[in-house]
């Protein structure tokens, strides 16, 4: 993997553990650059993803993105694509992305207790095919892969999905529900994304 280097302080944190050798392995065998078929069948399964972000001033964020089995669309082997649904109006990681363009993705099934890390170059598109008619998919997020990498699924908790959130879509096709806003933010809401009944 030539996109990915291990920081002096890694280096530093590697040669303590004594776990150099096993990192430059970890690497060469686990690390890789295009979507295996495991890979896509994590992503079409998956229902949320964690997004890593960073701003221009080195202020992190971190995101839960959650949409219906399969509202993570593979354009191919190196592209993922990912909605911006209608949500709480501060485009922090949207935001980010605009400015820095990287960005972490980290997938987790508790159900099979596994977990996978992508990282990429990321840039805003204004709408996508893929969430054609989705009122609340108010951008899209193209990810140009850097990396891919499982993670160690020993402390992956194993856990069943009791019920999705009835503000999430049945499909990739559905609209997205409104946001439960209290009265507090009745008068700043844009009408779009006001709950029915709301003044």
């Amino acid at each position: 993997m030539d996109t990915v280097e291990f920081t002096p302080q890694m280096r530093r944190l590697q040669k303590k553990f004594k776990t150099e050798r096993l990192a430059d392995r970890v690497l060469q065998v686990a690390f890789h650059d295009e979507l295996t078929e495991d890979d896509r069948g994590m992503i079409e399964n998956a229902m949320f993803f964690f997004l890593a972000t960073v701003d221009g001033n080195g202020q992190p964020q971190c995101s839960y993105k959650g949409g219906p089995r399969g509202f993570v669309h593979i354009e191919n082997d190196t592209t993922l694509v990912f909605p911006i649904y209608e949500g709480n109006g501060l485009y922090l990681s949207a935001g980010n992305v605009a400015e820095m363009g990287r960005v972490g993705l980290l997938f987790v099934d508790f159900e099979g207790q596994d977990r996978m890390r992508i990282n990429g170059v990321a840039e805003i598109i204004d709408d996508h095919p893929a969430y054609n008619g989705v009122r609340a998919a108010q951008l899209a997020v193209r990810v140009k892969i850097t990396d891919i990498h499982p993670n160690c699924p020993r402390n992956v908790h194993k856990m069943a999905l009791v019920e999705q959130s009835r503000y999430t879509p049945k499909c990739v096709a559905d609209d997205v529900g409104k946001a439960p806003w209290g009265d507090d933010f009745g008068d700043v809401l844009p009408e779009n994304m006001k709950p029915e009944g709301m003044k």
